[in-house]
């Protein structure tokens, strides 16, 4: 039991998710580049980055309480590393899973922005606190309309069991193919787009005003760590959307896991296009746009789950 933890937890949990993670990253930075009518890094160029991250040293700025501003890193990974384990777990074999498993992934997911907000919080840096203060503001305002898009799927399953979800789906079809589950699945493409930071919500970090804001105090492996993090969250919450709403991934067959692919880069280059044709908002107007007409999108999609469309 325990090497087969140990398999899952490293080999597909962390190495395949930090590697294709990396890789989906590098293909954000050559499709920005082009819509720039830029070159581009080569494919290696995210790899090298944190590979020189890593031999780099490690400051702590004076007076930070060391313990927490150096854990705050590493907690982060960790639950990015547990979610995607259990993602994979679930995708493979699809009734491993146990009640609530669901619920334990969102809240997982919500541990690497909270780690943020605390690395930043620790650094002493009045730029950095700002820098998490914008961060719990907009956690706080796209949480809500998360939840009731998660909501909308376990209305049409009636379970909070993944392995049930991705089953369901193998017998009703794809959730994304009703009206409720598309609704639900744009509401949360929108939420991603905020919890991995990308404009149109990077107020946190937002180098022209805050010059890296929550980051901005750390260097080294620690900034390679929160880089691994943000890289491996960019893989695993779009699988976690194609596992509620698109079926989730079949190896049984290559078409499975070729059809999973496909799914992944549309909701990739979804992500990117978006990232690249908005402006970054301010942080009172992200929490007006998530509490206002996202909620309210989320809310009726809800609805329709509810009465049965």
């Amino acid at each position: 039991m325990f090497r087969i933890l140990f398999y899952f937890l490293f080999i597909p949990g962390f190495i395949y998710t930090a590697t294709l993670g990396l890789l989906a990253t590098w293909i954000d930075r050559k499709i920005t580049a082009r819509l720039q009518w830029r070159v581009g890094p080569r494919w290696f160029q995210p790899f090298a980055d944190i590979a020189k991250l890593l031999g780099k040293e490690i400051c702590v700025p004076e007076g930070a309480p060391k313990l927490v501003f150096i854990s705050a890193p590493i907690i982060g990974l960790s639950a990015a590393v547990l979610v995607s384990t259990m993602l994979w777990t679930l995708n493979v074999a699809r009734y491993s899973g146990f009640v609530g498993d669901l619920i334990v992934i969102i809240y997982l997911l919500t541990i690497p922005s909270l780690s943020m907000m605390v690395g930043a919080s620790a650094s002493r840096n009045p730029i950095s606190a700002l820098g998490a203060s914008r961060e719990m503001k907009l956690m706080l305002a796209y949480e809500l309309p998360f939840l009731i898009a998660i909501a909308t799927v376990i209305a049409k399953v009636g379970s909070i069991i993944i392995g049930n979800i991705i089953g369901f789906q193998s017998m009703h079809g794809a959730i994304i193919g009703s009206l409720s589950g598309f609704m639900a699945f744009l509401v949360s493409v929108i939420v991603i787009q905020a919890k991995l930071g990308f404009v149109p919500f990077d107020m946190a970090e937002s180098e022209q005003e805050l010059m890296g804001g929550i980051c901005l105090e750390y260097s080294g492996a620690l900034l390679a760590l929160f880089r691994i993090t943000k890289a491996m969250l960019l893989f695993t919450l779009p699988m976690l959307l194609i596992t509620l709403f698109w079926g989730g991934l079949d190896i049984s067959s290559f078409g499975g896991v070729l059809w999973f692919i496909f799914k992944y880069v549309i909701i990739l280059t979804l992500l990117i296009l978006i990232k690249n044709t908005n402006p970054r908002l301010r942080i009172d107007q992200a929490v007006r746009f998530f509490w206002g007409p996202v909620t309210l999108l989320a809310i009726a999609g809800l609805l329709l789950a509810l009465i049965g469309l």
